[in-house]
């Protein structure tokens, strides 16, 4: 059986170990979302993870409502994420960019248009913006002859990915955003051929991840999924045999591995009752399989890997506060307690002032 402290192939990816840093939005791009010099010290701290996925990432202005995050649509994006790549491979560490279009979770004021989305719906509650927080809206449908298009946002980002020197690229189509918008029944209420049955509501999340895979390779291709329960307001009624389908298809892609994000009742986010679906996404996914959400502890990742379901956790708010985790795991050596206030503020505070091991001894 692996241990959490064992290399493993993801794809064309050779990682160190199991132990993944998840995806985090932090806040600390510019307005024009273009990376900091921050962002280097941030992800170079953390280059020990067995593989980092980065932020969430916009593939459009259109796709990109919340305040402060990166993008990588333009040149200067590109060139400020590259930085970034180059310290972090200049310390033995390898890093994914997540590829973000968030649908109907933004704002115009942020967007500078109407939301878009599968279908004319709103998310309840209020908006992330610059202005403060403010009530989302309803969203457009996207047209059918408007697909193209987006398509083509996410292949220009996977090109400006890997010329800013990205290992890989993963596909957001979690947590509620567009194509978990596009994937889940009660937000699509399209009649077209991206509506309706499951496998046209899976029809986009397989058109874009071959796209990216077209540009990147697939095996320098993920997705993140989130299966089990409501998350941001989008859920489906019967969720086993659409999450199956959907990770049937991305083994035929032959995509370098799958990370599924599945809360559980005491999550911090999106805390659920629902079973987790990761058991039958196992039987037909070929891949690597990621499981994320809440993990801590070496006993509770090395569980899901002796499993037989996860070949390797995505560890989220442990790493925002413990730059050395997979040390710190490895030795049992106390984990620092992250800051939540400073969870998506512009400074260096609760961002890259978290102390390595070394520097608590000293």
């Amino acid at each position: 059986m692996p241990n959490l402290f064992d290399p493993i192939q993801l794809g064309a990816i050779s990682a160190p170990n199991r132990i993944l840093m998840a995806p985090l939005t932090r806040g600390r791009a510019d307005k024009a979302a273009v990376p900091t010099d921050m962002m280097v010290d941030y992800y170079t701290q953390r280059a020990s993870a067995g593989l980092i996925i980065s932020e969430a990432t916009g593939i459009s202005r259109e796709g990109l409502g919340w305040p402060f995050a990166p993008g990588l649509w333009t040149d200067e994006q590109v060139a400020a994420w590259k930085p970034v790549t180059d310290s972090v491979h200049a310390a033995g560490g390898r890093i994914v960019v997540q590829l973000w279009h968030m649908g109907r979770q933004v704002h115009s004021s942020v967007i500078g248009g109407q939301p878009v989305s599968s279908s004319a719906t709103a998310t309840a509650g209020q908006a992330h913006t610059y202005e403060g927080k403010q009530d989302f809206e309803t969203a457009r449908p996207l047209e059918t002859d408007e697909i193209p298009r987006l398509l083509a946002d996410y292949e220009l980002a996977a090109k400006n990915a890997k010329a800013a020197g990205f290992d890989g690229v993963q596909v957001h189509g979690a947590n509620g955003y567009l194509i978990d918008q596009f994937l889940r029944d009660n937000a699509n209420f399209r009649d077209d051929r991206y509506g309706g049955s499951i496998e046209n509501r899976i029809r986009l999340m397989r058109e874009v991840t071959e796209r990216v895979a077209s540009v990147i390779g697939a095996d320098r291709t993920s997705i993140r999924l989130s299966p089990n329960g409501d998350s941001q307001g989008v859920n489906d009624s019967n969720p086993i045999p659409l999450f199956t389908a959907a990770a049937k298809a991305l083994s035929e892609i032959g995509i370098g591995f799958l990370e599924l994000r599945e809360p559980g009742p005491d999550g911090t986010f999106g805390k659920t009752d629902v079973p987790k679906i990761s058991p039958q996404i196992r039987e037909v996914f070929s891949g690597p399989l990621v499981l994320n959400s809440d993990y801590r502890t070496v006993d509770e990742a090395q569980a899901a890997i002796d499993s037989g379901v996860a070949d390797a956790i995505a560890f989220g708010r442990t790493f925002l506060a413990n730059p050395d985790l997979p040390e710190r795991l490895r030795t049992g050596a106390p984990l620092n307690q992250d800051d939540m206030k400073t969870w998506y503020s512009q400074g260096p505070e609760g961002y890259i002032d978290y102390p390595a091991l070394q520097t608590a001894d000293a």
